[in-house]
């Protein structure tokens, strides 16, 4: 015979937390009792008990995480493999450009490596040169690398949209130059980058691409020119300073949106289009913290210096 009972509510405590707990209470016909369900109050305080642990979980202040994005942990590589670059130049007691010069003091306006530096198989170039001391007075630089996207690796996408209305906004010149300028990167005497410019096409002698498509090439950059530590440098530095070249491109488009489209890329009183210093060191210590402590420290070294 089924019994008769109740139920009622009492406290109950877990860890310092309150909660309620369900009593069940049965009276047995002709007992004169009453029984507590124990295994009903059991269930229930495992039900309690979970339930209170999860909202704990859902409710507690999460600790400060800052999650790395893709292009974060890409950056943050690439500076890591700079660092090891240049602490292994300092071992050596070698510059960077050492290599690329011959040992050789670098001759004004001569390209380095003469024929420019060309991977074939990924389309991209360079080269490195320095200007006279009256063209960079006060500018601390030594000289600088020019980045180029040779023709096969943009030729198709000349038809977008976007490419034909940046055409149209430098004039529309005759596209059949095979190569496009993407980005200049100032290297001062001890052969640390400090800046990032753009430059008009009569600079080069070829042309330029949209400021979306430049940014999207620059982003794929590889290279493999025989001078690695060059290279991985080159690749480094466009990772760390992704956010301020996508800048840089886009003042470079608004300074030629502000003269006449027709004579735009031959004006010369319009060199620089864009120029920015960028902190190698101060970018590096914060991507990669505790390594960048030991690294750029020597920079300082005079040793390693070009005139």
């Amino acid at each position: 015979m089924q019994g008769q009972g109740r139920h009622e509510q009492v406290p109950g405590k877990m860890r310092g937390q309150g909660w309620v707990q369900v009593r069940c209470e049965v009276w047995r016909p002709g007992s004169g009792r009453r029984q507590v369900c124990r295994s009903q109050v059991r269930a229930q305080m495992r039900s309690e008990v979970c339930s209170e642990v999860r909202t704990q979980e859902l409710t507690a202040t999460p600790r400060t995480r800052r999650f790395l994005t893709q292009g974060d942990r890409r950056a943050r590589d690439a500076g890591s493999q700079v660092l090891e670059t240049y602490r292994q130049l300092a071992r050596d007691g070698r510059h960077m450009l050492q290599p690329l010069l011959d040992g050789q003091n670098p001759v004004q306006w001569r390209h380095y490596p003469p024929d420019d530096a060309v991977d074939a198989a990924t389309g991209y170039q360079w080269f490195y040169h320095s200007h006279s001391p009256q063209d960079r007075a006060g500018s601390g630089e030594h000289g600088h690398f020019h980045l180029f996207a040779r023709r096969p690796i943009w030729a198709r996408r000349l038809c977008s949209e976007r490419e034909r209305a940046f055409a149209a906004l430098t004039g529309n010149p005759d596209p059949v130059v095979q190569t496009r300028h993407l980005l200049g990167l100032g290297l001062d005497p001890r052969g640390v980058p400090v800046s990032l410019f753009t430059v008009n096409s009569w600079v080069t002698g070829d042309l330029m691409l949209s400021a979306g498509l430049t940014g999207e090439l620059l982003a794929g950059w590889k290279h493999a020119s025989g001078y690695a530590q060059v290279d991985t440098v080159l690749a480094g530095i466009l990772a760390v300073f992704r956010d301020e070249i996508l800048d840089l491109l886009a003042e470079r488009d608004a300074s030629l949106r502000s003269r006449m489209p027709g004579c735009v890329l031959g004006d010369r009183t319009l060199e620089v289009l864009s120029e920015r210093a960028i902190d190698a060191s101060g970018r590096l210590a914060q991507l990669c913290g505790g390594q960048a402590a030991r690294g750029p420290g020597f920079w300082r070294d005079g040793r390693a210096s070009v005139r």
